[in-house]
């Protein structure tokens, strides 16, 4: 049997509990091997505690433990009966807002987690806004720490209808928000009858059954080329195969597709997957296409149907999240990786910030800091084959990496 995968990424403030209630879904699901449970319970009772500190199972980095606070992305895998799960526990603290967009670039769902004292805060809104910004498109809310309001159904519909403001504000239409107690389980695996109030799903009920995925025929198809494939042996003399990941959509033998930029048309003649021959392929297969017509292909062109071709352009608008401590400037010479593309380009301007106290993008001709959102523009030195982020996540993101060092500078998402 083949399971459906979910990832997800979850974020919270500082203190909302985050890694316990991580912890908590891991355990009561029963994905914690008897060997991890016994080395947490150990350091638990080192530390005077009377029951395992179910933090401890996602706070894996040193720093982070002897702090009490997550500052990496930590990727979990575990399944059930239903489903499979890659999470990815994001950091809380503002200063790792880069963390979580890396976390979440990914994503189908996110898990913001409120402490159902405090509300919905900064970091709250921050969380929704990046979610926003990266196109996921199922949110979570898990209101935590019920157990210390007694189970009141009136602060949780308080935090509920705070969040659904900003959730509206943002353009988020897919929301669910569960009351829980991730220090004794309440509503994370089982059901709860503190809360009788509630009446919708637990934690992982709501994990197992969201929707996951898009179906690749409502799709424009999208394959860009990783690797031009011309063995050169006597038994294939004249193969000349053109191999990748598919992006997006289907391909079938018969398409007529178009090579971006060189604007050159074919006819898919051949598909191969892993070797075979087969039909028809799809998002996310890997495969290598055989055309009726010799197109001179270079690595990082993009292979689409001719009905729908993404654009061609040597200028961008884009949403960027600053990754790195370099701040981002206008004039500032980068280099631009689409996909397997690299292209040198430069920072025209810089736009606009994001406020997030107001959540709305404020004009701005600065320096972009590290964990800043912003609006740039950029000039590349030619054309690449890009789609609007929201429309196309895989052919619609981008980074920009330094000249002379190589480091991932900005995570961008293209808004044509």
């Amino acid at each position: 049997m083949t399971h459906e995968l979910l990832r997800f990424a979850t974020a919270g403030s500082v203190d909302d509990g985050k890694s316990t209630l991580v912890g908590r879904l891991l355990h009561d699901s029963k994905s914690v091997l008897a060997d991890q449970l016994a080395a947490i319970e150990r350091v638990s009772n080192e530390r005077g505690m009377e029951s395992a500190d179910l933090a401890l199972l996602t706070d894996g980095l040193r720093a982070e433990r002897e702090q009490g606070i997550t500052i990496d992305v930590a990727y979990r895998y575990f399944s059930t009966a239903k489903r499979s799960f890659i999470l990815a526990d994001t950091p809380g603290h503002v200063q790792y807002t880069r963390n979580m967009v890396t976390g979440a670039s990914t994503t189908e769902l996110a898990l913001i987690l409120i402490d159902v004292r405090h509300g919905v805060v900064e970091q709250t809104r921050r969380h929704a806004a990046i979610a926003a910004l990266l196109g996921v498109r199922h949110i979570a809310v898990v209101v935590n720490k019920m157990d210390l309001v007694d189970y009141s159904q009136e602060k949780f519909n308080e935090v509920s209808a705070s969040f659904t403001d900003v959730a509206s504000s943002l353009g988020l239409v897919d929301t669910t928000v569960i009351p829980v107690s991730a220090l004794v389980g309440d509503n994370v695996v089982d059901a709860s009858d503190t809360m009788p109030w509630y009446t919708g799903p637990t934690l992982l009920d709501y994990l197992e059954t969201v929707p996951v995925g898009t179906d690749p025929r409502d799709e424009p198809f999208r394959l860009p080329v990783q690797y031009v494939n011309r063995p050169r042996t006597a038994k294939y003399p004249d193969f000349r195969g053109f191999s990748g990941r598919i992006a997006s959509g289907v391909v079938r033998v018969g398409d007529d597709i178009v090579v971006s930029p060189l604007g050159s048309k074919s006819t898919v003649t051949g598909i191969e997957v892993l070797g075979t021959p087969v039909d028809e392929a799809f998002s996310p297969q890997s495969v290598t296409l055989l055309l009726a017509d010799e197109i001179d292909m270079d690595r990082g062109d993009v292979i689409s149907s001719t009905e729908s071709s993404p654009l061609m352009t040597n200028e961008i608008t884009a949403t960027v999240c600053v990754l790195n401590e370099q701040p981002i400037t206008a004039g500032q010479r980068v280099l631009a990786r689409f996909g397997p593309k690299t292209i040198r380009a430069i920072v025209e301007s810089v736009t606009d910030r994001l406020d997030l106290e107001s959540l709305t993008h404020l004009p701005f001709n600065g320096a972009l800091e590290v964990n800043d959102l912003g609006t740039i523009k950029l000039r590349l030195a030619g054309d690449v084959a890009v789609d609007n982020y929201a429309d196309l996540r895989t052919t619609g993101a981008f980074i920009l990496v330094d000249e002379q060092d190589g480091s991932t500078l900005v995570g961008g998402m293209t808004r044509c």
